[in-house]
């Protein structure tokens, strides 16, 4: 089975079904764990990667929109000086830059939609991991390896430290909001 099968029936699959199919549980959601930080690792590229082609877009955009505003002041200036022709190359200039802007501007769209649908996946695995690890905290609490409270701290732990920056902040906020509600 490739690596990113796997990866794939890990996030689309029952974790408890997976887990009670296992062999052993406790060495399987360690193994699940890994490969989903693993997962997590390249969803933040891609979306970094993806972040970065949209951004590129856009400056290369602006670009266009002020070529276009230079060939039309260009057509003015020549109108000014009577220079019907000129005015009119520059004019067929600027419609060639309307043409590339508007192809490009799909382009754009296109990139804005892929970086959003890579940010909504990496959402998507990050809530499978914390998932993962409550599971895993379960897990060796019922098999007698979990002793004492203080062990499950570091799952916690890791669980916000694997949180993208945009997301803890939007946690952050949710959680000043709830306080705000109950007035502490």
């Amino acid at each position: 089975m490739s690596y990113f099968s796997r990866l794939t029936d890990i996030v689309t699959c029952n974790l408890t079904h997976l887990l009670n199919n296992a062999e052993d549980p406790v060495k399987e959601i360690e193994q699940i764990i890994s490969e989903m930080k693993e997962g997590i690792a390249g969803a933040n590229r891609s979306v970094k990667t993806a972040m970065a082609n949209e951004q590129s877009i856009q400056q290369e955009l602006a670009e266009y929109e002020r070529q276009i505003f230079q060939w039309k002041e260009a057509a003015k200036n020549a109108l000014a000086l009577n220079d019907e022709t000129e005015a009119r190359n520059s004019l067929v200039r600027k419609q060639e830059v309307d043409d590339l802007k508007a192809g490009l501007e799909q382009q754009h769209r296109a990139a804005v939609a892929t970086c959003e649908h890579l940010t909504t996946t990496l959402h998507a695995l990050e809530a499978r991991l914390a998932e993962a690890r409550r599971k895993q905290l379960e897990l060796t609490e019922q098999a007698g390896l979990s002793e004492t409270p203080s062990q499950s701290t570091p799952i916690t732990a890791d669980v916000e430290s694997s949180l993208t920056p945009s997301r803890s902040e939007q946690i952050d906020s949710e959680l000043a909001e709830l306080k705000r509600e109950l007035g502490q």
